[in-house]
């Protein structure tokens, strides 16, 4: 991690590691299960639309279609028949408001996913949770039972440990708005596991919104894009193999084993080849 990093690292952790679990909890306690989990989905959304908008990002019109698609699915699963009220809305809104939370994460922590994965699930996972315990403290909650810390504390290493190393080195190769994408997939397996442990039911809207959010992530990893790019001279440290785009030489003993993580220099390099807006591709078009 270098210095230059940390002030990406410090916004991802105060936005996706503090605002929005609370956010998120919050939207659980006043929603099923099954909708906020697949409410979640508008956290690929937002990444993308920040991704393109802000961050200029690669896009076109099969992504713009497939991001439509799982919008108008939040929307249905939002909709309360009988008119809107203050309690009706509150928790898909807050849900909504956790995903727009890590949106701003995932596009922060892409400025800096050539580090180390581990090492910066490790600092968000530090910064955040003792944060969060702080907060605990100050507003004098009672701590958890020995039982449930220790579930949740498993549950934190699944679903916020393994899974945000994983989600890094995703964005490292994919992008943010494709990685996003390919993340919506998770709620679909929320929502069936609220089905089966909890018996919430699925209505309708809630079946129709899933084909909608299907049909969307489909259009994203059914992607291809390749046109003649340049690469301009880039000087990084990350785990990669000799490929098309790392021809470069060594100034220590190199044993020929592959992966290996070194700081290396990336020659100006023009061709065509399929891509996505990896670490490597963060061209204009």
């Amino acid at each position: 991690m270098r210095q230059a990093d940390l002030g990406w690292l410090a916004g991802a952790v105060c936005s996706g590691g503090i605002a929005g679990p609370i956010l998120l909890m919050t939207g659980l306690a006043a929603s099923p299960a099954s909708t906020a989990s697949l409410l979640l989905n508008l956290e690929g959304v937002f990444t993308a639309l920040l991704a393109w908008f802000v961050f200029h990002e690669q896009y076109d019109r099969r992504i713009v279609l497939g991001m439509l698609l799982i919008v108008i699915a939040g929307g249905l699963l939002s909709w309360q028949p009988g008119g809107i009220s203050l309690a009706s809305v509150r928790g898909p809104v807050c849900v909504a408001a956790a995903c727009l939370c890590w949106a701003i994460d995932n596009n922060l922590t892409r400025k800096v996913a050539a580090s180390d994965a581990v090492q910066i699930a490790s600092l968000k996972g530090l910064a955040a949770g003792a944060v969060n315990l702080g907060l605990a403290w100050w507003l004098e909650l009672p701590l958890p039972r020995a039982n449930d810390a220790i579930l949740a504390a498993l549950l934190g290493f699944g679903g916020y440990g393994a899974s945000l190393v994983l989600f890094v080195l995703t964005l490292r190769h994919l992008g943010s708005a494709r990685t996003g994408a390919y993340f919506s997939l998770a709620p679909f397996a929320g929502a069936a596991l609220a089905l089966l442990m909890f018996g919430d039911e699925a209505g309708l809207r809630s079946w129709i919104a899933a084909l909608l959010m299907a049909a969307g992530i489909w259009l994203h990893l059914s992607e291809r894009h390749s046109h003649r790019h340049s690469h301009p001279a880039q000087d990084h440290a990350h785990r990669h193999r000799h490929d098309g785009h790392h021809h470069h030489t060594h100034d220590f003993d190199w044993d020929g084993s592959e992966p290996h993580t070194h700081a290396h220099h990336h020659a100006p390099l023009e061709h065509t080849h399929p891509h996505m807006p990896d670490i490597h591709h963060q061209h204009r078009h």
